[in-house]
């Protein structure tokens, strides 16, 4: 009898042990969801954890990789309320500038913050900010719900929430599936769903229209103006302005990691409906107008370059080029949206080399 009590309460007090070490981010069906009991917040799913002002600031913000200028000297505000596109061509600093925004890369210079916050100083940044900037982070074996639930458990949110964003995305049928089975549009949702697990104050996402079919297209559009008309800031970024003057109320330009323009969607749009226009950048100007000829208009653009507004294709501004280096960008109105075509080392069609 003396020896059946002992092992009995030797057994117990190994159970009591084993359950306050029992890791709080379990999983499994059935499994109790991590963080404050049931109830505590007054009916809602997971709790308020807003920011006195959710307002986005850049402030002189650059980023240099060697030689490399990827962001040079960027300002700009995204304001709370309101969908703010974030748009440029590819290459022009876009991702960078969201990684800077969000932490995961280091300015050499200047500042982004969050409500006067940078990133890495938020209480509970999965419950302020959700971001989605690649479609591909997740386990390919693992099911779509499981990946939202781990999310939870490291986030201290309860694992109901991943079923609520599942059904918020439209993959409440699919969320069973591995995610290797999953299409491109799939997994943008999943990756909004998983921005969206904290209910954020700040919504940031690169390029989530990508592989979304038409009807993915109009629920993001739904998705974000809700969330901005419930006061959230959200900024999306695309390279495809038309896409964004259907969404956002406000844009942001930027070209070869600078300003290139920001505004509303009708003041930006209106300050492009100037003609097509090349930026070239010649150590000649006077012998590429000479070269042209009447059928275009040659501005100068400072820096070197000028600005070839006219009839006049890039070919031709590359083929008048002569023997040194050129840079040729493609521009609408000044200086929206310039994109780095080509960059070659080109021959005097007359030097016979």
């Amino acid at each position: 009898m003396v020896v059946l009590l002992a092992a009995l309460v030797v057994g117990g007090l190994i159970w009591l042990v084993r359950r306050d070490r029992a890791p709080r981010g379990d999983v499994r069906e059935g499994a109790a969801p991590p963080g404050p009991p049931p109830g505590q917040f007054e009916g809602r799913v997971i709790p308020e954890a807003r920011l006195p002002d959710g307002r986005i600031v850049v402030s002189g913000l650059a980023k240099h990789y060697e030689e490399v200028r990827a962001v040079d000297g960027l300002s700009f505000t995204v304001e709370p309320g309101r969908v703010t596109g974030f748009l440029g061509p590819n290459g022009a600093g876009k991702t960078t500038v969201m990684r800077m925004i969000l932490g995961l890369v280091t300015p050499t210079a200047g500042t982004a913050t969050i409500g006067g916050t940078g990133y890495v100083g938020l209480e509970q940044p999965a419950r302020t900010v959700g971001a989605v900037l690649e479609t591909g982070a997740a386990h390919k074996a693992r099911t779509g719900r499981d990946h939202l639930r781990i999310i939870c458990c490291a986030a201290g949110i309860p694992l109901a929430r991943a079923d609520e964003v599942l059904e918020l995305a439209g993959l409440t049928t699919a969320g069973n599936r591995r995610f290797g089975e999953y299409s491109l549009g799939m997994r943008q949702r999943l990756g909004i769903a998983a921005a969206l697990i904290g209910d954020p104050q700040v919504l940031i996402l690169d390029e989530p229209a990508n592989g979304l079919d038409p009807d993915g297209i109009r629920w993001l559009r739904d998705l974000l103006r809700a969330m901005a008309a419930r006061g959230r800031t959200v900024l999306v970024s695309s390279h495809l302005l038309a896409e964004m003057a259907q969404l956002a109320d406000d844009l942001i330009i930027i070209a070869a990691g600078q300003l290139a323009a920001s505004g509303t969607v009708v003041a930006v749009a209106s300050s492009m409906s100037g003609p097509a226009r090349t930026l070239v950048r010649t150590p000649d100007a006077e012998k590429l107008a000479a070269a042209i000829g009447a059928s275009a208009s040659i501005i100068p653009a400072g820096d070197g370059g000028v600005y070839v507004t006219g009839a006049v294709p890039v070919a031709k501004a590359i083929e008048v080029a002569g023997a040194r280096p050129w840079m040729v960008r493609l521009s609408v109105s000044a200086p929206l949206l310039e994109s780095t075509v080509n960059m070659k080392t080109l021959r005097d069609p007359t030097s016979g080399t």
